[in-house]
């Protein structure tokens, strides 16, 4: 398909497509099938398969991914201590409009709390993104307590579990190709395996697939990077300690006490290059 309109980034596509959805955002593939992606769910505020995921964050939650927020939004409006990360600057901008704590960097960059968090949230097709989902989920082994818990959203069963390449397009606007993996039910287990992660639960909601995946004794090379992040870091060792400390204070101060600190991490780190 010969396509004239000049490329554009995907995180402009993206941002595009979910700002404007009464056109469809489109996922094309290589060999020239699209897939319609589902940004009114994403920009809405609320879907009915999301309350059994949020039923399951029982403590300080890392949303991974967070989009315009709206998990990070309903967990805060719980009272669980939430705090999400983009990379997507005017993404997080959106999320931000909406009253929800987010930072905008990678999930691979430094973040707060590494080591501690109970919950880390991988929903919204955001475990293809980058097309190498095993890196993604060693990292969120690396991220977690040895406790914690990893909830993810799959590819339907009937998609093929495979690494693909894909542009975004949106109303005459067109990315460049970047990497994209699907990753079905039945592939989950054998990713969760080699990521340190187990399958401890399954569990299908509205035409939505999910799956909990809890920390083994993590290798020493992931308990190792996360000591080293933690120790790096005095905004990290501030996230610790509150993470501890927040089992049981009013939903108030974990919110007030997860902020201040995400704030003071991304002050921080502004400026290192590192």
């Amino acid at each position: 398909m010969s396509i004239s309109h000049p490329i554009a980034t995907a995180a402009t596509v993206y941002t595009a497509g979910l700002l404007d959805t009464s056109a469809p955002l489109l996922l094309r593939y290589a060999d020239g099938r699209t897939r319609e992606l589902p940004v009114a769910l994403w920009a809405s505020a609320w879907h009915p398969a999301d309350d059994g995921l949020l039923d399951r964050c029982t403590g300080p939650t890392l949303d991974v991914g967070c989009g315009p927020g709206r998990l990070t939004v309903a967990l805060a409006a719980r009272g669980v201590p939430v705090l999400g990360v983009d990379i997507t600057p005017d993404v997080v901008q959106l999320a931000r409009d909406r009253g929800a704590l987010v930072l905008a960097r990678s999930v691979f960059d430094r973040l707060p709390g590494t080591g501690r968090w109970a919950t880390a949230l991988l929903a919204d097709g955001n475990l293809g993104i980058g097309g190498d989902p095993l890196t993604l989920l060693r990292r969120l082994a690396v991220l977690l307590s040895p406790r914690g818990v990893a909830l993810v959203e799959l590819d339907p069963p009937d998609v093929p579990g495979r690494a693909v390449r894909v542009r975004l397009e949106h109303a005459g606007q067109v990315s460049g190709w970047f990497a994209w993996a699907h990753v079905n039910p039945a592939g989950i287990g054998l990713l969760a395996a080699h990521s340190g992660l187990t399958v401890t639960e399954r569990w299908s909601d509205h035409h939505r697939w999910f799956v909990a995946l809890s920390r083994q004794a993590a290798p020493a090379a992931a308990e190792a990077e996360a000591k080293s992040e933690a120790r790096g870091q005095r905004a990290g060792s501030r996230q610790a300690r509150l993470l501890r400390s927040a089992r049981h204070p009013a939903p108030a101060d974990c919110w007030r006490q997860t902020r201040d600190s995400a704030n003071r991490c991304e002050k921080e780190t502004a400026h290192d290059p590192s």
